[in-house]
């Protein structure tokens, strides 16, 4: 299964409580921090819940 790499690239102080949950979810927990995933639909639902913090790439 292919891989992508999420790297967090702004900061999740004053967004909502569900985006902070979902960079929780995903692994992120500092700016410049990069998690490693499977290029599913859940992880893409989640990636694009949050894509204005985050930044993809293929792995």
């Amino acid at each position: 299964m292919a891989k992508i790499k999420v790297t967090q690239v702004k900061s999740y102080i004053k967004r909502p409580e569900d985006q902070k949950r979902t960079l929780q979810a995903l692994g992120l927990h500092k700016i410049g921090q990069v998690v490693e995933h499977d290029d599913t639909a859940s992880i893409k639902g989640m990636i694009n819940k949050v894509k204005h913090l985050v930044s993809v790439q293929n792995a």
